[in-house]
């Protein structure tokens, strides 16, 4: 099997999973998994009075943006589409209705090799998440320190001896930094 043909079969896999776990997410009154899921998230399963799980497709025409409740520009919404899977919860309190969008990673553990399958690795730029999630400055320089992108400054280089003179690990950074990150 070619490279290729090992990168589209995981693919097809990820995706097949996502739309498993959608499907456990709809079902989630008879699924244990998913009320466990629910639980983890933060959310009582007792207050939950519907949920709508929904997939994701890795490009969305524009005819279909309305269906998943996307209002912001097009061009924004896909430079920026993270998640895999789009949860609408209506809780029982009122008319509350809470929308968590999900992206969701599948990972293979083998027996003989128990820190395999953790490859999601997402490449972008830091200041490309600021724009995302409006994280503060501290917090981008921060991260941009434990990413690498950026040389360790003096001031941090001359206080802490770093494990690698490429990037800053959180307990070398100045603690109002990784504070901000943690």
């Amino acid at each position: 099997m070619t490279t290729f043909e090992l990168g589209s079969q995981t693919a097809k896999g990820g995706f097949a999973n996502e739309k498993a776990i959608c499907n456990k997410f709809n079902n989630w009154k008879k699924d244990n998994e998913a009320q466990r899921w629910f639980k983890i998230m933060g959310y009582d399963t007792k207050e939950i009075d519907s949920v709508e799980a929904i997939h994701i497709p890795t490009r969305i025409k524009k005819t279909d943006i309305e269906r998943f409740s996307l209002r912001e520009d097009f061009a924004e919404i896909m430079r920026f589409k993270k998640a895999d899977a789009q949860l609408r919860i209506k809780i029982v309190i009122g008319d509350i209705v809470k929308i968590e969008n999900l992206s969701l990673k599948k990972v293979t553990i083998r027996k003989d090799k128990p820190t395999s399958g953790f490859n999601q690795i997402d490449k972008r730029w830091v200041d490309s998440y600021q724009q995302i999630w409006s994280f503060d400055n501290n917090v981008t320089l921060g991260l941009k320190l434990f990413a690498g992108e950026i040389k360790p400054p003096k001031e941090i280089v001359t206080k802490v001896k770093l494990r690698d003179k490429r990037r800053v690990y959180l307990d070398e950074m100045p603690k109002h930094l990784s504070d901000k990150i943690v």
